[in-house]
């Protein structure tokens, strides 16, 4: 009997094993045939770059041999002061002009290039008791050419300016400046006039070996420049300095970096 039962124990191991390698061998088949989920490979996303456009070189309307004749047409749409007329039949006018704003930016006189609308008649003063000082007719002289300068329009000057810019920096390269821009040196000049005092009383002067000096040793240290815009005198000076702040804000200067009105009381000794 036990004999038996052991017999079909083993026997029952046996089947129980058969059962499970077959299940095993039917779920493996199965899952083998089941066709693999697809991985899908998005495609690479086409990465379109910015288009950098090359800087157009800036071309003036005209060559320097014929800016004379086109300034002296446009200039008739900016003043219609019969005097501005006169004074542009110079020659070699950008170059002049150039040549003049860099001597006022360096803090020296352009007396030398715009000869053509100096004044007439001398520089004079007269006596207040045992001091001399500067005559208001002496002022007068600049009256002229004052009145052209604020007779120009503003916004007209800077258009005609970028304009010709590249003649300009034509004219700027041969002073010796190959790389600066000369727009720049056209706003330190004009911040140069701007630093000028307006002086509310008169000045007085001392004859040197060639010529006069102003006993007031602030005005004195001015620099040429500047000396030469305080000899037009204050209603001028201020008149002038007017039309430069308006061109300096149309040459997108911040109104924060122009210098404010500076009015000034001249000492009447140097002591």
């Amino acid at each position: 009997m036990e004999e038996t039962m052991k017999v079909w124990r083993n026997a029952l191991v046996l089947l129980l094993i058969l059962f499970v390698v077959i299940l095993a061998s039917y779920f493996w088949l199965v899952k083998k045939k089941e066709p693999q989920e697809k991985i899908q490979v998005k495609p690479k996303e086409e990465v379109t770059l910015p288009v950098i456009e090359e800087k157009k070189e800036e071309v003036a309307p005209v060559n320097m041999a014929e800016s004379d004749d086109y300034i002296r047409t446009i200039a008739r749409e900016i003043s219609t002061h019969p005097r501005l007329a006169t004074w542009l039949k110079t020659k070699n006018i950008i170059r002049k002009f150039t040549a003049a704003v860099d001597n006022i930016a360096n803090g020296q006189s352009p007396r030398r290039q715009v000869d053509f609308f100096y004044p007439k008649g001398p520089f004079s003063v007269v006596k207040r008791g045992d001091r001399l000082v500067i005559d208001q007719a002496s002022y007068r002289r600049y009256d002229p050419l004052v009145d052209v300068f604020i007779s120009l329009d503003s916004k007209g000057c800077v258009n005609l300016f970028r304009s010709l810019k590249p003649l300009f920096q034509e004219a700027y390269r041969e002073l010796g400046y190959p790389a600066a821009d000369f727009e720049a040196t056209l706003i330190r000049a004009i911040l140069e006039l701007l630093r000028t005092p307006i002086v509310e009383n008169e000045i007085v002067v001392e004859r040197g070996v060639f010529n006069y000096y102003m006993v007031d040793p602030f005005l004195e240290e001015l620099s040429e420049a500047q000396k030469h815009l305080l000899r037009m005198g204050p209603d001028n000076v201020a008149a002038i300095q007017i039309k430069l702040r308006e061109i300096a804000l149309l040459l997108d200067v911040p109104e924060y970096r122009l210098p404010q009105p500076f009015y000034y009381q001249a000492k009447t000794s140097s002591k």
